[in-house]
């Protein structure tokens, strides 16, 4: 039986979710921010969200609440041994369609959640002013640079 993951860091959490959604395709279906805003749109008959090109220069508030509602399970994560995030990574793109990567809104600024994935021997993960987080992922036996 596989257990349903809490995730303390939204950042670690949209680097596995990238991983196993968009890398492994065993997360499905694949969110697709012009499919999840139309169907949105659809659904609620609401004009309220203009277009992606007005309004992907932010977070998108409903794409980022359907990533923080994401059921992840520990068996989804078994396998991943390394976390790779990269300002490209289509996961990032759904959220701040237009993304500039200048900024720390997806960084992982806790390795605490490292405890969920037993298999993880690898992060690389965008640079951060707080060099201490690579230590916490090496004191878990884990390898940790920056980008």
């Amino acid at each position: 039986m596989s257990n349903k993951l809490k995730f303390k860091d939204l950042g670690f959490k949209l680097a596995v979710a990238n991983e196993l959604m968009y890398n492994q395709e065993i997360l499905t279906p694949k969110v697709d921010v012009y499919k999840f805003i139309e169907r949105k749109r659809n659904l609620t008959k609401s004009e309220a969200f203009d277009t992606i090109e007005e309004e992907g220069y932010e977070i998108i508030p409903e794409v980022l609440e359907y990533f923080e509602n994401l059921e992840i399970t520990s068996e989804m994560v078994k396998d991943i041994e390394e976390l790779y995030t990269d300002g490209g990574d289509p996961i990032y793109l759904q959220v701040v369609p237009f993304w500039s990567g200048e900024d720390d809104i997806f960084n992982i600024k806790s390795a605490d959640d490292a405890n969920l994935l037993p298999n993880l021997k690898e992060v690389t993960i965008f640079y951060d002013e707080d060099d201490s987080i690579l230590s916490d992922f090496q004191k878990k036996g884990i390898k940790a640079d920056w980008l």
